[in-house]
């Protein structure tokens, strides 16, 4: 949103507004603040209210872990015995409640409270969902089968909040203004704090003016918050790319053009290998713990011969276990390890951003942090269409607009420093492509204004 801080004395008359912090060659400033704060205000105007809708979305998944568990409770969470069935017999009887579903993969209870879970693939069901039986591990009895989605196994509310969070639930499409929302997130949060920052003002930077009236009250309320959600806007608009269709695409390509992507363990096995009989899952989870993959795990069976089991931990909190191993079906003899620490760092810092992004990393504190964001994020948004509306033209026909950022500034700044601006801005609108067009968009829009007013002009000079 727009944090022009060109005073209007229908508003507040009581201070005059400081100098502007001059920096670099004469005329660089004063040519890029009004592009700047033309952009800024454009973004603000129209792309907002996507911004808005993935605040609410985002605010709501926050808090649906607390919701699958008082609503599945009793199918995920069992009651605690002192003894248990063979993790066989309990995928036995996952499977006998999906008859004919394959078996994708298996995650033994991590506590004596907590059922098995027998997943399935669900070809019926949108990409990335699955079918899950859920097994009591002390008695192989099937508490509920439940559509799950995503890595996560994330139950019916948060998959349904997700997927609203994500695409409004409406496909590829949809998931357009989540790319949207967070291609803009950045570009907006960063030119705010700039904006902020670029004149030196008699109130502190950090919180709202004392005293101040009208818009300027409005003003110190918006870049005040800004300036203390920025660093978490960015965060949350650079993970939220990395799940987007196109950005996403181009990260994943940078990402394994520099191999930083994730790793995995192999499945093949040395062809010294013996073929024999299966061990059975409780010997490979066995094998498994004994050697460090402990807690919450997910065992992958061979697909074919020729291939390990994979026992890989799915903790998603902080410190994070995703250590796995590939064990020979035939012998159980671990053939590949693959420990956390040895991740390359972006590996780390991508599943960790991940996590933090969908609060999972720090727990309840992780949840708070994102709720002071969405809640931030909302309320600069809202301070800022009240800025835009205090400054609406009135009804006797006086603008009340103030002075608006000048047409063509930009001329006045330097090639030296215009030129590698616009390379700048065309490599970022490649990686991030709806930024770009809808970059092209607003100049476009703005041209056309530009125009219009001319036209005006000449016809009234016309005139008289």
């Amino acid at each position: 949103m727009s944090v022009d801080d060109t005073s209007d004395t229908r508003h507040d008359a009581r201070t005059e507004p400081d100098p502007p912090t001059r920096s670099g060659p004469p005329g660089t400033w004063s040519g890029l603040r009004p592009l700047l704060l033309r952009l800024h205000f454009y973004a603000g105007v129209f792309v907002a209210p996507f911004l808005v809708v993935a605040a609410l979305s985002g605010l709501l998944y926050v808090f649906t872990p607390q919701l699958d568990e008082a609503v599945y409770h009793d199918i995920v969470h069992v009651p605690d015995q002192s003894t248990s069935v063979p993790l066989a017999e309990q995928v036995d009887a996952g499977m006998a409640a999906r008859p004919g579903d394959d078996l994708l993969a298996v995650r033994p209870a991590p506590t004596g409270t907590d059922a098995t879970q027998v997943i399935f693939e669900a070809p019926d069901l949108p990409a990335s969902y699955r079918r899950t039986a859920f097994v009591d591990p002390h008695t192989a009895e099937v508490t509920g089968v439940l559509e799950t989605y995503g890595s996560g196994q994330a139950l019916p509310i948060r998959a349904w909040v997700d997927n609203l969070h994500r695409g409004l639930h409406l496909g590829d499409a949809g998931r357009l203004y989540s790319e949207l929302a967070a291609s803009w997130l950045w570009v907006v949060a960063l030119g705010g704090v700039v904006l902020w920052l670029s004149k030196r003002r008699r109130r502190t930077l950090l919180r709202p003016e004392p005293g101040a009236t009208g818009r300027r009250r409005v003003l110190t309320w918006h870049g005040a918050t800004g300036l203390w959600v920025a660093v978490g806007l960015v965060f949350l608009s650079a993970t939220g790319l990395t799940w987007s269709q196109h950005a996403g695409a181009n990260i994943t390509d940078v990402r394994s053009a520099l191999s930083w992507e994730t790793p995995a363990v192999s499945t093949a096995l040395p062809e010294s290998a013996m073929p024999g009989p299966d061990v059975g899952l409780d010997r490979v989870v066995a094998v498994a713990r004994d050697h460090g993959v402990v807690g919450e795990i997910e065992v992958v069976g061979p697909a074919m011969p020729g291939e390990a089991y994979v026992v890989q931990q799915v903790g998603r909190q902080w410190p994070s276990q995703q250590d796995s191993v590939a064990i020979d079906p035939a012998t159980a003899q671990v053939v590949e390890t693959l420990r956390f620490e040895d991740y390359p760092l972006m590996a780390k810092l991508a599943r960790w951003g991940i996590d933090a992004h969908m609060g999972l990393l720090f727990g309840w504190v992780n949840q708070l942090v994102l709720v002071a964001l969405g809640t931030g994020l909302l309320s600069v948004i809202f301070w800022g269409y009240r800025m835009w509306w205090l400054r609406r033209p009135r009804r006797d026909g006086a603008s009340a607009f103030g002075r608006p950022p000048e047409r063509g500034a930009w001329r006045r700044v330097p090639g030296t420093v215009l030129a590698p601006l616009v390379v700048l801005l065309a490599f970022v609108a490649y990686f991030v492509p709806l930024l770009g067009v809808s970059l092209l968009a607003f100049w476009a829009w703005d041209a056309l204004l530009g125009w219009r007013a001319r036209r005006s002009k000449v016809r009234q000079e016309a005139g008289s």
